[in-house]
């Protein structure tokens, strides 16, 4: 008995934009994590639930961020692909594009996907703090 296999090349789904909410996860002086601290981000995301950097790169009106922080003002900034970093490209979080004494390092985010339940890592000027994706859905169209 044969079995024919299919062999017609395998197409990457691409990626759609998603609104991503991030919300501190326990740790110190947060025992039970926070929804007063976190991130809301407009992201191209691949299937595999990471970000897309070419995406990124090609259009302007994505990849937005706003860092919420319980008492300080929001922040608002892009996140970025840069070359440097492990494995030669780092994911950042730029808020003034004239100086990177601003920016806030995203860790692995090639390696750990924003999917519900997840958890990823930002370094602010504090340190690293480690983050529970709660939501990640459809972007409102027109965003």
């Amino acid at each position: 008995m044969s079995h024919t296999a299919s062999h017609a090349p395998a197409t990457e789904e691409p990626a759609s934009l998603k609104r991503i909410t991030l919300h501190l996860a326990r740790g110190p002086g947060f025992p039970e994590g926070s929804g007063q601290h976190g991130y809301e981000m407009l992201v191209p995301l691949r299937p595999d639930g990471h970000p897309d950097a070419s995406g990124c790169r090609s259009s302007p009106t994505c990849c937005h961020i706003r860092r919420f922080w319980a008492g300080e003002p929001d922040r608002l900034g892009r996140l970025e692909h840069r070359a440097g970093g492990a494995d030669g490209a780092s994911w950042v979080i730029d808020y003034d594009e004239t100086t990177a004494t601003d920016d806030e390092a995203g860790y692995r985010f090639d390696i750990h996907a924003f999917v519900p339940g997840e958890y990823v890592t930002i370094r602010d000027r504090h340190g690293p703090h480690t983050f529970r994706v709660v939501a990640v859905e459809d972007a409102p169209a027109g965003a």
